[in-house]
């Protein structure tokens, strides 16, 4: 089986009022250099404009979308509105994740990532999605081993890692066919930074990387492009699942520059003297 291309994924910001201009500006300028976005869903436990309707706007100006829905704010009935509503708006491909912790209040219900994949898994010959193409569905995964029914997902996106070589212990450890798509965020302070390390254990910033960002806001750019060239040059992952944040314009330029010095250096010497 021939290997199946690398794919940049670029997580969007979603917007807390009713006004989609900003993620109409990040698709218009990452598009150039993404394969396909992703639509958080209420990250950070606040609230934003539907993931399903920004997938939907992704693919309306002629990009692939992928909706991210989590299990913390919807009870089956809702998760149910939500296929519906995306089978409607022809949008395919999901990530499942469990979701930050809210903001305010608690969680809506005991629905899991686990029962929302099988109730996924579970709409073959139900009347209501009769001729809606199956959904194709992605989790997301720590650095540890994967469950098996994490490991029956269609595709999977890491936790965002600053460690090459952590990513690749980890994929040589896991028995894996479905594509497999790394973590890359930019880093747009230090700040930013020490809080991601303080709220997520599992995620490791060496110090010196920190101090990068310090001293030029802008390094966090060059280090999250560079990471990403790194695993791709590595060939154990199928892609990137990359979060811009704030930083989504110099990064677009960034690899843009990049794709056109590797573009140059395949070129072949009969080519290059014509």
């Amino acid at each position: 089986m021939p290997p199946r291309p690398f794919e940049l994924i670029c997580e969007v910001e979603p917007s807390i009022r009713p006004d989609l201009q900003h993620v109409r500006n990040q698709i218009e300028v990452l598009s150039p250099v993404a394969d396909a976005f992703l639509a958080p869903d209420n990250h950070i436990g606040r609230a934003t404009v539907s993931s399903v309707a920004v997938a939907h706007e992704i693919q309306r100006v002629g990009g692939r979308g992928i909706a991210c829905l989590n299990s913390r704010d919807r009870n089956l009935l809702g998760f149910r509105r939500d296929l519906l509503t995306a089978a409607a708006y022809g949008v395919e491909r999901f990530v499942f994740v469990y979701g930050d912790k809210p903001t305010s209040g608690n969680r809506t219900s005991d629905l899991t990532v686990r029962a929302m994949l099988e109730e996924v898994r579970g709409l073959e010959g139900d009347p209501a999605f009769t001729g809606v193409p199956p959904f194709k569905v992605g989790v997301t995964t720590g650095l540890r081993p994967l469950p098996a029914w994490k490991a029956s997902a269609d595709f999977v996106f890491t936790q965002v890692s600053f460690s090459l070589e952590a990513l690749l212990r980890w994929r040589e450890a896991q028995d894996l066919t479905c594509p497999v798509y790394a973590g890359v965020m930019v880093l747009a302070s230090d700040g930013m930074a020490r809080r991601l390390a303080a709220s997520i254990p599992d995620i490791e910033i060496p110090d010196a990387l920190i101090d990068q960002v310090a001293r030029d806001k802008l390094a966090g750019v060059e280090l999250a492009c560079e990471h990403l060239e790194q695993i791709r040059e590595s060939g154990a992952f199928d892609g990137v699942h990359l979060v811009t944040g704030v930083r989504f314009r110099p990064v677009a330029e960034r690899l843009a520059q990049i794709a056109r010095a590797r573009s140059s250096n395949t070129v072949s010497p009969d080519q290059s003297d014509t």
